[in-house]
């Protein structure tokens, strides 16, 4: 079989067990078109296989969700094109979430507004940034920018990183969104440094947190049954600062060794239907999943 083949983009294979209520957004996904007309950034870490946007109408529509926002991964550094293919295909249920650096002009920001792009995210994981200053230098840049606009940076860290930005985060005028449950480590348990920083930042409402891609905080396939006291805790911190997402297609960025950033790496096999249906798990009231799936993403993704 070839690495192509192997990169194929997973479809639910578990029927949703619960009501999802109408407006439910997948707050975290990415579209990767066809790399004739996008490329990927030659600077990358690793390589994802196909991702349409048809693909992602299918998974959509077997999870019975309808709003979703696509965020531009690393791959493509600064260039959001893919990203906004994905969300014209989408039409007005999408929004975007962007990669912008310094020379990233306010005429290009208005650009992406109208595409309906509304947050810029930083990547400190997939980059490896572990330096807290790096991180609180990055944060302060990206705040500055999006003040004007009311957007919102969407961070991609760890725990540690968050305790170091956390005096920032509060003292923002803009929102902080969180990726992926922090970045916390499961087996680490709720006692790990930086967990009771994004809680309290939860608390405080200054900040959203993903409860999205529980496989990169745990081993615990296929129902990562390790993370349900994080989701539990972030909820009732604050249910009104917590969003919910895919993460499809699933892209590993892990490298590994004798893998070139050139090969391309196959998703990891994620059953999105079977990952949905945690959600009434971590929320088992009907109106916290409201919040969750939809009044939270309309509030930060203005739908």
């Amino acid at each position: 079989m070839t690495n192509q083949a192997h990169a194929r983009a997973s479809q639910p294979a578990t029927p949703i067990n619960f009501d999802v209520p109408p407006h439910a957004c997948d707050c975290h996904t990415h579209i990767h078109g066809d790399v004739a007309k996008f490329p990927f950034f030659a600077g990358r870490v690793y390589t994802p296989g196909p991702a349409s946007p048809e693909e992602m109408a299918a998974l959509h529509k077997a999870l019975h969700i309808e709003r979703v926002v696509i965020v531009t991964p690393s791959v493509y550094g600064t260039d959001n094109s893919s990203s906004v293919f994905g969300i014209k295909a989408r039409g007005a249920s999408a929004r975007g979430v962007a990669v912008i650096d310094d020379k990233t002009t306010e005429a290009e920001l208005d650009a992406m507004q109208a595409d309906g792009f509304r947050g810029i995210r930083i990547n400190l994981a997939t980059d490896g940034v572990n330096d807290p200053d790096v991180g609180r230098a990055r944060f302060t840049a990206a705040v500055e920018r999006m003040k004007a606009r009311d957007w919102h940076v969407q961070l991609y860290t760890t725990p540690p990183m968050i305790s170091a930005i956390k005096q920032l985060v509060l003292a923002s005028p803009v929102p902080a969104v969180f990726d992926h449950f922090g970045g916390v480590e499961a087996s680490l348990g709720l006692d790990q440094p930086g967990f009771a920083d994004l809680v309290e930042l939860v608390k405080s409402g200054k900040a959203y947190v993903k409860i999205s891609g529980a496989y990169r905080s745990s081993k615990l396939a296929p129902d990562y049954q390790d993370v349900l006291p994080y989701a539990r805790a972030l909820i009732a911190a604050n249910a009104d600062r917590i969003l919910w997402g895919t993460d499809w297609p699933h892209p590993d960025s892990v490298p590994l060794p004798g893998r070139k950033a050139t090969d391309i790496a196959p998703f990891y096999p994620i059953d999105d239907g079977r990952l949905l249906n945690q959600l009434p798990v971590w929320a088992p009231e009907a109106d916290v999943r409201k919040k969750i799936l939809v009044d939270n993403p309309a509030r930060v993704y203005g739908f």
